[in-house]
């Protein structure tokens, strides 16, 4: 397949991402902005210091999104910003000047910046603008010309893939990769919250095995953050969460997001399981020795033996620490000579025996 090409690997801003990276955690505000340049300023603060690499929002342009019949339709909820769902929308979405101010901070704080491209308009905004990256939606996996359109600006792009069959995630690959190779894959389940019977995250041995050298993810929209480190076990090296400061807040993605104190500690739990991993051979480890010294036993004397003595296995005991010869080495004191006497617990070394 075309895909198989290039390599298991992706450069975002700084970020090198592979199998042996750190891993890419993109602090998805979304919305959670409510419409508020220096809320967003506030969340961004929160991401950096929790650890994240990077923070989203989503960039529409509403009215070319949108039916007029869907953006006239009166939107009546709690977590409603107007009376018709396209105000409602307009009122959350962010003009170029704050974009501009919004990239700028990140820039200074070091993390990265970009955003969710729904549409033409907004790709062409996001170019403009100069990101880093372009995440793509599980809504447009099936959306073959906005993906080529957004894959002409070169830059990485990270697809979701909620609701999708693996034809459908064929087929975004068959279109993105001939135009731009650099592509990730987020395992994703489209529901707000998902529960973790429906995460499915072999998924992601699926996709390692079908795509070897994408790297390879999850949008993660549960409540908890053990999820994560499960999928990080299976391979995933990017994760995407919604992320607020207030769960109560207005606002309908509040609710499953992760507060300040979550994301820390899942991005802390992240980086010890890259580390927890090891290698694959399996060998003891400086940090073992002193402990299993205490726990394992040594073969000593059962009782006073005298020089010349032959060790049958009623004069062995097995003690600890086990500083000395290994029970299992056994076999190499009985029925030897003994070449000076043991006292009781005196331990049997090989220059003990004949």
């Amino acid at each position: 397949m075309l895909w198989a090409q290039i390599m298991r690997e992706l450069t975002i801003g700084k970020h090198l991402i592979n199998d042996d990276s750190n891993c890419y955690v993109i602090a998805e505000i979304g919305q959670n902005h409510m419409g508020s340049v220096e809320t967003c300023k506030h969340l961004i603060d929160a991401a950096h210091h929790a650890g994240c690499a990077a923070v989203k929002l989503q960039k529409r342009n509403n009215k070319a999104l949108y039916t007029e019949a869907q953006y006239n339709q009166p939107y009546v909820s709690d977590h409603s910003f107007g009376d018709t769902y396209g105000t409602h929308r307009e009122a959350l979405e962010f003009n170029w000047e704050q974009y501009v101010e919004l990239k700028a901070y990140c820039d200074s704080l070091g993390i990265d910046f970009f955003a969710t491209a729904w549409d033409f308009d907004s790709t062409d905004f996001l170019a403009k603008l100069g990101v880093p990256a372009v995440k793509m939606a599980s809504g447009d996996l099936r959306s073959i010309p906005l993906l080529k359109y957004v894959a002409q600006m070169q830059v990485p792009m990270i697809i979701s893939t909620g609701g999708a069959s693996i034809e459908d995630v064929d087929r975004a690959l068959e279109a993105i990769v001939p135009i731009n190779p650099q592509v990730a894959i987020l395992q994703c389940t489209a529901a707000y919250p998902v529960e973790p019977e429906d995460m499915h995250l072999s998924v992601i041995t699926t996709f390692r095995e079908k795509y070897p050298n994408h790297v390879i993810g999850l949008s993660d929209h549960q409540n908890g953050i053990s999820m994560s480190i499960l999928a990080y076990a299976l391979g995933a090296r990017i994760f995407e969460k919604h992320f607020t400061l207030n769960r109560a807040w207005k606002g309908g993605d509040q609710a499953f997001s992760l507060e300040s104190e979550g994301m820390r500690k899942m991005v802390r739990d992240l980086n010890r399981a890259r580390m927890a991993m090891g290698n694959s051979t399996k060998q003891p480890y400086e940090s073992e020795i002193k402990p299993l010294t205490k726990m394992r036993k040594k073969i000593v004397a059962a009782a006073s033996l005298p020089a010349g003595h032959i060790v049958q296995e009623s004069d062995l005991a097995y003690k600890s620490p086990g500083d000395g010869m290994a029970p299992w080495q056994n076999t190499e004191v009985i029925g030897k000579k003994l070449k000076k006497a043991l006292n009781v617990d005196d331990a049997f070394t090989p220059e003990d025996l004949e």
